[in-house]
């Protein structure tokens, strides 16, 4: 990253009040997360078949039960 670039960055959040210097670290933070590379999926093919179909089923139900709802409140 060039200079000129992190001087803009830290002049553009000198001045903001500590929770958003926060969120704008956590951004940061995510963007070199989402650099690092991931595993190939023909590695991950060795685990294929791994998992029993009593775990897979009780997986499914628990997607079911907490994925499938919606908290209206939660915002």
């Amino acid at each position: 990253m060039s200079d000129f670039i992190l001087r803009q960055i830290m002049e553009n959040t000198r001045d903001l009040p500590d929770d958003l210097q926060q969120q704008v670290l956590e951004y940061v933070h995510s963007l070199a997360y989402s650099l690092q590379p991931g595993v190939k999926g023909q590695d991950l093919l060795r685990f294929g078949g791994t998992i029993t179909g009593d775990d897979l089923q009780a997986m499914r139900q628990a997607i079911e039960l907490g994925c499938e709802q919606v908290d209206v409140n939660e915002w």
